[in-house]
This record gives C-alpha cells, sequence and structure tokens, in this order.
C-alpha cells in the first residue's frame, strides 16, 4: 500500500446545503420561536402566576431592559401592538428585526449561501449604548412611557 492509499487526500468542507435541505435550521429556529411565542400568546403574563417577577424589579423596584418582555410578546401575538410597544419598544423592535434577519437568513440558506453576522466594536457598543440608554430613560419620571 502506497502512502496516498494510506493517508487519502482531506476532502473539501461540504459545500452549503441548497433548496429544501438549506432551510432545515432555519425553519427549527422559526419553530422554536413560534412555539414559544405561542405558549406566551396562550399563557397570559397579565394574570399573576403564570411567570416568575423579574428579579431586579422585586429587590429594586427598578425595571430592567427586559421588564415587560412578556407582556409585550403576549400583546404582539394576539395583535395588539400599541400595547406591546407600550410594554416594552426594544422588545418589539427586537421582534421585528429578528423576522427582518430570519428572512435574509432563509433566503440565502435555501440559494445555498452562508449567512453570518459579524459585528464590530462599534456595532455592540451602540447597541449596549442604546439597551442602557433605553434602561435608564424608562425608569426615570419623564420616560414613564416607556415603563411596562
Amino acid at each position: 500500500m502506497d502512502a496516498a492509499q494510506r493517508n487519502p487526500a482531506p476532502t473539501p468542507a461540504h459545500p452549503a446545503a441548497s433548496g429544501a435541505r438549506g432551510l432545515l435550521v432555519p425553519l427549527g429556529t422559526l419553530g422554536a420561536v413560534a412555539a414559544a411565542f405561542a405558549y406566551v400568546g396562550a399563557v397570559d403574563p397579565n394574570h399573576p402566576g403564570h411567570y416568575p417577577v423579574c428579579p431586579l424589579f422585586r429587590l429594586t423596584g427598578v425595571y430592567c431592559p427586559g421588564c415587560g418582555g412578556l407582556r409585550s410578546a403576549h400583546d404582539f401575538i394576539t395583535g395588539h401592538f400599541a400595547a406591546a410597544v407600550h410594554a416594552n419598544a426594544l422588545a418589539v423592535a427586537g421582534y421585528v428585526l429578528f423576522v427582518a434577519l430570519w428572512i435574509v437568513w432563509a433566503v440565502r440558506s435555501a440559494r445555498g449561501l452562508p449567512f453570518k453576522i459579524v459585528l464590530g466594536d462599534r456595532q455592540w457598543w451602540l447597541i449596549g449604548s442604546v439597551v442602557l440608554i433605553f434602561s435608564v430613560v424608562r425608569n426615570l419620571p419623564f420616560g414613564s412611557a416607556l415603563a411596562p
């Protein structure tokens, strides 16, 4: 047996799956998100006892960036969009961003193209700043419209 038979050349990485097979992961992700939204849509977080209270709010009375997120998801899935924005505007922006990115991901996956989000330091600082400003403003008297 010669060296080529003992040590075959490494096989190249599998090309990105295309068509229906390429959509398995995006569709699985969409299914998981849809299931979570369906649960929150069916089990109303406005009725006490179904979900835990935010520990930061319970201990300090301060709203975190996620406070009102479950109520926002419930209102969003049940078609009460104004109430969803009132409960947590940042979460609603996240839902819309998810839908937009998911569509791009699904289209690229169906075409066999990779989908990758690469954020640099500036983008991470911007995201962190938006979340921090949202958190602070919703806890101040003039920002009470952003409080859940």
